[in-house]
């Protein structure tokens, strides 16, 4: 059985009110936590988040190696197979601790390296990298074993942790940046994620006996050369999509300021809220249905029922949404963030056509599309990093969302035209 069939018949896909009150509750928190953000630490220092967060998200790919996909397959084909099951736990585990080890050296022995060169000489936060290196372990971690829950079919579990999760992150936020401010902002990206070790232990504990597991004296290499097939896809797009994030940020920071920069963030932070409902849909919805589609009228029929069905009260969405740009502004935010106001046109346009590729994107994975897939993501991400670098100087931070747009309208037409057999 292939990985995604087996995901697809798996109770995630079954589970869509349980995972729908997680993604609401995770939006909620978001919200929470971005007023917070807005009120302590502005503009500027909403920028220096952005940046350490998008720093954060690649290390956490890299110390779990991309490997999250291939390991819900493996344990989902092996969980009734004890000498196979803990042979993938065992290998994955030992690996993966070994190499956030190894990064936490790294991270902490430069601290003040990366301070500098990812909050734009910024040295004073050195002490945030020093953390991070101190619970990277813990991290990783804490990201395995909701993945290994995951693979056992028990979402009930991943989805009361996530909940847990989200709560606590909101709570330790709002004590840190009251105290800390900026730093607080940086400690609450970083802590939160590591404390629900604790909690996700506690739920996988109950399932498996999980230091016998991991002791099984089991490990064996074939099982990280099955999974490298699957982390190369999730590394490409996480770790090099992240920087590249940094990189226009940091950009935009040396041109405009920090000031600005943050209202780019601001942007961001509101697109992401909604995209994540769409995401949602195509995880749990169209993903499957993408699969199981063996022809090609059955492939042309998912997405035309995504674009005619989704896309248009995506549309209104975003039509509602510009005509009451000031208010979510000041409902997510505050008045020293108006001038993002500026900023939805282009967003937002350029938001319709990633939520029109992401259907077709998400095809490169249903067939395991890797060449495909890595070719034109970094195509995407080249165009985004350039077409934002040369028209920032032009059009102010403006031209940090118009390079957003047409790099996704460029990224649209060619998925269209690669999938034209598919479409049309």
């Amino acid at each position: 059985m292939s990985f995604y069939k087996a995901i697809s018949r798996t109770p995630l896909f079954k589970a869509t009110s349980l995972n729908s009150i997680n993604v609401l509750l995770k939006i909620l928190t978001g919200l929470a936590t971005s007023k917070i953000l807005a009120i302590f630490i502005g503009p500027a220092g909403m920028a220096i988040a952005g940046n350490f967060k998008n720093f954060m998200t690649s290390v956490e790919s890299i110390a779990t190696l991309g490997f999250q996909n291939g390991i819900v397959k493996y344990i989902v084909e092996s969980k009734n197979d004890q000498t196979q099951f803990k042979k993938v736990v065992s290998t994955v585990f030992i690996s993966l601790l070994a190499v956030s080890v190894l990064m936490s050296v790294v991270l902490f022995s430069l601290a003040s390296y990366w301070s500098i060169t990812v909050l734009d000489n910024t040295p004073q936060y050195r002490n945030a990298f020093k953390v991070l290196a101190l619970v990277l372990p813990w991290y990783a971690t804490t990201a395995f074993l909701i993945v290994v829950l995951n693979g056992l079919g028990k979402y009930r579990s991943v989805i009361y942790t996530n909940i847990i999760g989200n709560l606590v992150g909101l709570s330790f936020c709002l004590a840190a940046v009251w105290y800390f401010k900026t730093m607080g902002a940086l400690l609450s990206i970083i802590i939160p994620p590591a404390l629900m070790f604790f909690v996700v232990f506690y739920y996988l504990n109950r399932e498996i006996r999980f230091f016998e597991v991991i002791f099984s004296k089991t490990y064996d290499t074939q099982v990280l050369r099955n999974l490298s097939s699957y982390s190369l896809m999730a590394l490409v797009s996480s770790v090099i999509g992240s920087w590249v994030m940094l990189a226009i940020r940091k950009n935009t920071i040396a041109v405009l300021g920090f000031e600005k920069a943050g209202y780019w963030e601001a942007m961001s932070r509101i697109s992401n809220y909604y995209l994540l409902f769409i995401s949602t849909i195509l995880t749990v919805y169209f993903f499957p249905k993408l699969a199981f589609a063996t022809t090609k009228k059955a492939t042309k029929n998912v997405f035309w029922s995504y674009y005619k069905g989704i896309m248009p009260l995506f549309l209104a969405g975003l039509f509602v949404m510009f005509l009451l740009r000031f208010w979510v502004i000041q409902f997510i935010f505050t008045k020293d963030f108006y001038p993002v106001a500026d900023l939805f046109l282009w967003q937002l346009l350029g938001d319709v056509f990633k939520a029109a590729s992401l259907i077709l994107g998400y095809q490169f994975f249903a067939k395991k599309l890797t060449v495909a897939f890595i070719s034109t993501e970094l195509f995407s991400l080249s165009m985004m990093y350039g077409f934002s670098y040369y028209l920032v100087t032009i059009f102010d931070i403006q031209g940090v969302v118009m390079g957003y747009a047409l790099a996704y309208f460029i990224y649209w037409l060619t998925l269209v035209i690669y999938f034209r057999k598919y479409l049309f």
